[in-house]
């Protein structure tokens, strides 16, 4: 599985433009084949700041994504839209399939 993380400083004053362009992203990428997942969220210390989080099934998944239109689309409109440079943390790891169970919480 791939998993990258990426934290995204927006303009506060394009926040709504970020947020649909956000929401159009996410669900683009989470109907590809190869996506285990993609999600939004915003940082509750920094609340300009969206955090996405997304898996790939492996490094082919993750090739065909940044080929895809979407991707093109979002990499085109986001510099106008953000603050600073994204920062981003890259993980490739064949051995974990997944989302697993937190053993330390469950529901009361």
């Amino acid at each position: 599985m791939i998993l990258i993380v990426v934290k995204m400083p927006v303009r506060p004053e394009r926040a709504d433009e970020w947020a649909g362009l956000a929401a159009d992203y996410a669900r683009a990428v989470n109907a590809e084949e190869g996506s285990l997942f993609f999600e939004w969220s915003r940082s509750v210390e920094e609340p300009d700041t969206w955090v996405c989080i997304e898996g790939f099934r492996d490094s082919d998944a993750g090739a065909a994504h940044v080929g895809t239109d979407a991707f093109k689309q979002f990499v085109d409109k986001a510099p106008d839209l953000v603050s600073a440079q994204p920062q981003i943390i890259y993980v490739d790891s064949p051995e974990v399939p997944g989302w697993g169970p937190m053993g330390e919480i469950q529901p009361r």
